[in-house]
């Protein structure tokens, strides 16, 4: 399974957000370090923006609520074998209107997708953002609205985990300052648990890394374990910690055997991260602050690999891949272009590399942890 943001927006799409995510300023500047690959895009599917090529063509990009680019994204897992996306819906941008139409039209677009592909999803909130008090104000009023009105645990691609819908919860016990509780958390496991009329569902979360040891980014309160001890799968986060593939190897071998004895004590399932690379420069550069091009090198896709490797050698039955299009922090599994635009930004690129070759990687993977492939059969990807 991959995050799916879903999150980009342009001028004419029909949602009058203008460039939500992009960025693009009119200065030569934006927020993306990868620049997506639109050459199995349709016209009808490209939005010019104010950037341009050497040449003088203008640089264009995708709307994530375009029914024929959220059709190909999912075309695109078919064709590569991934299973399936959990959907992110930010609680944040539930409070305004115009972005809660947004992420209706999204999630209306993933369920027909994935319906037409034989993919399966899931919803994933991420809490990130809210204030205390508005886990039950926002997303628990959200999750009756897409319980009562949409149904979307429905569907027959809906993903289940022991024979009941799954939804995830991203964002419980990160030490950042977070105004919600703890406790907010808990009710809200709870509710999506056991509540009689909008319960009855395996629950999973995602939490820091340092979530069993309350160090690192978790805050350093007992009460965590606790939360985390209602849920059925456990997530941690691990984009951005770890910078390499010695330093991954290592983390991995450090943090995963405690992690997995904890959830087996408890009956829990454990569904660690991986990610292919890491950059934020523009994103960075946006708030003041000079952040390094390429801080996690993708490697070709090795880093990847070297993550599910160790992963799936210490134990993991299921992976998470952080993003499947994630432009923004540069973790996209999608296909992206070393063509980039002129000027200022500045991206991240391997020319060398197929567009497809990410999702080509993803698919093995995922072929390795259902038993199909063997590990060593993985790596290096074949076919480019």
């Amino acid at each position: 399974m991959a995050g799916y943001q879903g999150w980009f927006t342009a001028p004419g799409d029909g949602n009058q957000l203008g460039w939500k995510h992009y960025g693009f300023d009119g200065h030569g500047r934006c927020l993306i370090d990868l620049w997506p690959d639109l050459s199995e895009f349709g016209e009808h599917e490209r939005f010019d923006t104010p950037l341009r090529h050497a040449d003088g063509r203008p640089a264009q990009v995708f709307s994530s609520s375009h029914p024929d680019t959220v059709r190909r994204h999912f075309e695109w897992m078919r064709r590569h074998r991934i299973d399936g996306v959990f959907l992110q819906r930010f609680g944040v941008s539930l409070k305004q209107p115009p972005l809660r139409r947004f992420r209706d039209r999204v999630l209306a677009e993933v369920r027909a997708s994935a319906a037409a592909t034989g993919r399966t999803w899931a919803l994933m909130y991420d809490l990130s953002g809210l204030r205390r008090g508005e886990i039950e104000s926002v997303v628990m009023q959200d999750w009756k609205h897409l319980q009562q009105e949409l149904r979307i645990t429905s569907d027959p691609t809906y993903q289940h985990h022991n024979g009941r819908p799954v939804v995830a919860v991203w964002g419980i016990g990160f030490y950042d300052d977070r105004d919600y509780t703890l406790e907010e958390c808990r009710e809200l496991l709870l509710f999506l648990r056991d509540n009689p009329e909008f319960g009855g569902h395996s629950v999973m979360v995602g939490v820091p890394y340092g979530w069993r040891t309350l160090d690192r980014d978790a805050v350093a309160d007992e009460a965590l374990l606790e939360v985390i001890a209602l849920a059925d799968i456990v997530s941690p986060w691990s984009v951005g910690r770890y910078g390499g593939i010695d330093e991954a190897r290592r983390e991995i071998a450090q943090v995963q055997e405690g992690d997995l004895a904890w959830c087996r004590q408890r009956g829990k399932d454990y569904m660690p991260v991986i990610f292919p690379g890491f950059s934020w420069h523009n994103l960075m550069r946006s708030r003041g602050v000079e952040a390094e091009l390429n801080q996690v090198p993708r490697l070709g896709g090795e880093f990847l690999w070297q993550q599910a490797r160790a992963r799936l050698e210490g134990g993991s039955r299921m992976l998470y891949v952080a993003m499947f299009d994630e432009l923004d922090e540069a973790t996209a599994i999608m296909p992206t272009t070393s063509a980039v635009p002129a000027g200022p930004a500045r991206f991240v690129t391997e020319p060398e590399l197929d567009p497809h070759h990410y999702l080509r990687l993803t698919g093995r993977i995922g072929a390795a942890l259902r038993g199909d492939l063997e590990l060593d059969e993985v790596w290096p990807v074949p076919g480019e």
